[in-house]
């Protein structure tokens, strides 16, 4: 099975987890009055970049896809209303199909009405970009960047696979700085049995393997209060990582490329099962065992939570060997205190007053923290976003009815997929954007019934 057939399969295998056939879409329930009312933009897999209101209305839209496909903020930008990163052109071979993590040659920065204002790929090694699933425009004007870069790596053998390395290109597209992730195999905390499990892997499988790592989130960690009180480890410039496949979260001090910080992939001293991972209990408590987590980054300052990481954590099948997971399958969001390494506040299901498994997504999806200390979660494998409060009330909800068609061995099947959704404050548009804030109330799902 070749990479695109394999990365669709797994697709397909977890899309078939969840979701009933008939289901409503766009927003199922507001509460303007409790929620943080913004747009948000998302990528979704009909090839489009959305950006939406609070009930859901399509208020523009760019016709590229981007992997995440992000909204800069204007004092990046010069103040610039409405610009934002996509992939924009494929390789020769994918002509058509830029979008995804080998196919993509060029990224850029477009405007609000689809102008390309920054293009960047050609100079890359290979002369493709690959970008995927992170970058970040830095205060200087330079844009991070995290890419595939195929080659054989150290310590696992001849075969050459997907390696991801981190890029910091000059507006000029000039490198100016990088970080291989092959390169700081032995910093990533794996035992030895989990280094022979990765190279028995790539020994059996070789060109198959992509992303061994898959880091799927990459963010410079910016001015934070660990820092201010001389905890260097936190420098603002610093970048932070998340490696979905190897179950563990770093920090990378960007003077030297050493990993300065590490929470994972192994937890030892967790006396907790599985299952009680995802029930609530006192807090804070000792970081368990993360299994697939996605999109931890650090609360920025004036934010509830300041200093603080946050993390999707899927509770997903990931580890090298694979970490135990529970019978009843539910996803979390955690926020940790990142010098005691402790779990201040989580969110399962339970909180919302429904069964862990109620919500659970095994791969892709995200968790933002917004300024009224509400938090905006992308359930990304249903394609279903919502935004809770503290204590874990559903105060916004949105089911998204974009869908992709994808096929695997010739047999076609659509997908909702999200993989990250970005809460885009009023202000970062062009004046003058309309959007509503018309309360919706819940149906009961009871007595709801198909006109027959």
């Amino acid at each position: 099975m070749n990479k695109s057939r394999a990365i669709a399969f797994s697709l397909l295998a977890a899309l078939a987890y969840s979701a009933p056939r008939i289901y409503p879409t766009g927003v199922t329930l507001y509460d303007p009055d409790r929620a943080y009312n913004s747009f948000l933009s998302f990528s979704a897999p009909d090839g489009i970049t959305h950006l939406i209101d609070m009930n859901g209305r399509e208020v523009h839209r760019w016709s590229h896809v981007g992997l995440p496909g992000n909204v800069i903020d204007p004092r990046l930008v010069g103040g610039q209303r409405g610009h934002v990163l996509l992939q924009l052109s494929a390789k020769p071979e994918s002509p058509g199909n830029p979008g995804g993590i080998f196919n993509n040659r060029t990224v850029g920065e477009l405007d609000w009405e689809g102008k390309t204002i920054w293009e960047w790929g050609t100079e890359a090694p290979g002369g493709a970009a690959l970008q995927n699933h992170d970058w970040a425009r830095l205060a200087n004007g330079n844009t991070l960047l995290l890419c595939t870069l195929p080659r054989a790596v150290p310590g696992l053998g001849p075969s050459e696979i997907g390696d991801q390395a981190i890029y910091e290109v000059t507006p000029a597209g000039k490198i100016l700085w990088k970080w291989i992730a092959g390169d700081h195999l032995n910093q990533f905390g794996f035992p030895p049995e989990g280094l022979r499990y990765l190279r028995e892997r790539v020994k059996r499988n070789g060109r198959e393997i992509w992303g061994y790592l898959e880091i799927n989130d990459m963010q410079v960690l910016g001015p934070n209060r660990w820092f201010d009180a001389g905890d260097q480890r936190f420098h603002p410039d610093n970048v932070i990582i998340d490696s979905r496949k190897g179950n563990f979260i770093v920090i990378i001090e960007k003077r030297s490329g050493k990993i300065v910080w590490r929470l994972g992939p192994i937890f030892p001293g967790s006396e907790y099962s599985p299952d009680q991972r995802i029930m609530n209990r006192n807090l804070p408590r000792p970081v368990d065992q993360l299994s697939g987590q996605h999109n931890a980054y650090m609360i920025p300052m004036g934010f509830p939570g300041a200093g603080n990481l946050l993390v999707f954590d899927d509770q997903g099948g990931a580890g090298f060997p694979p970490a135990s997971l529970g019978i009843y399958a539910g996803s979390r969001i955690l926020e940790i205190d990142p010098v005691k390494k402790e779990i201040v506040w989580q969110y399962t299901g339970e909180n919302s007053g429904r069964p862990v498994w109620s919500f659970f997504s095994s791969f892709v999806s995200s968790a933002t923290r917004l300024p009224n200390g509400n938090t905006l979660i992308d359930e990304g494998m249903t394609g279903r976003f919502f935004q809770i409060t503290p204590n874990g009330d559903i105060v916004w909800e949105y089911v998204t009815p974009y869908r992709g068609e994808s096929t695997v061995q010739g047999k076609p099947f659509a997908n909702s997929l999200i993989y990250r959704v970005q809460p885009v404050p009023y202000d970062w548009v062009p004046e003058g954007t309309p959007h509503s804030e018309t309360p919706v109330k819940e149906i009961d799902v009871t007595n709801f019934r198909v006109p027959q």
